[in-house]
């Protein structure tokens, strides 16, 4: 019925040398990231989807583009989602978490650069385009 896999985007507050808020579900079960009592807070990107290491490791290294790169697209792959997150009568239930990435946080490298493979992912495993990207021709 439903996939085993379910891209839980828990972008756990981990803050040094302080004690965590942690993440709360809110009424509608949304993942929520509470704000971490720290100035050094980290996040971290959980994806529940045995085939996605086996992936990642065949993409190019994190710095072969930069992180406003990662985030411009991010930015709209994360709209996209949730747009079909929000309307499970149209687009089905294979959105069912809702992605809560603000463009006024600083993730890191690392996380944008893992989540945007996630979204190249989930294109290439299971036929989903997400945002439509202008072809290359050589």
């Amino acid at each position: 019925m439903r996939s085993f896999f379910i891209i839980v985007i828990t972008m756990t507050v981990l803050a040094s040398c302080q004690t965590q808020k942690g993440i709360t579900k809110d009424s509608d079960s949304r993942l929520k990231i509470e704000e971490a009592e720290s100035d050094s807070t980290q996040y971290e990107l959980l994806i529940f989807d045995i085939k996605f290491d086996s992936f990642l490791v065949t993409q190019p290294p994190m710095e072969f583009y930069s992180q406003d790169y990662y985030e411009t697209w991010n930015i709209q792959y994360v709209t996209e989602w949730n747009i079909r997150h929000n309307n499970p009568t149209r687009y089905g239930d294979f959105y069912e978490t809702q992605i809560d990435y603000f463009q006024s946080i600083d993730y890191g490298i690392e996380l944008n650069y893992k989540l945007y493979y996630y979204f190249l992912f989930i294109e290439k495993e299971y036929g989903i385009t997400l945002v439509k990207r202008a072809k290359t021709s050589i």
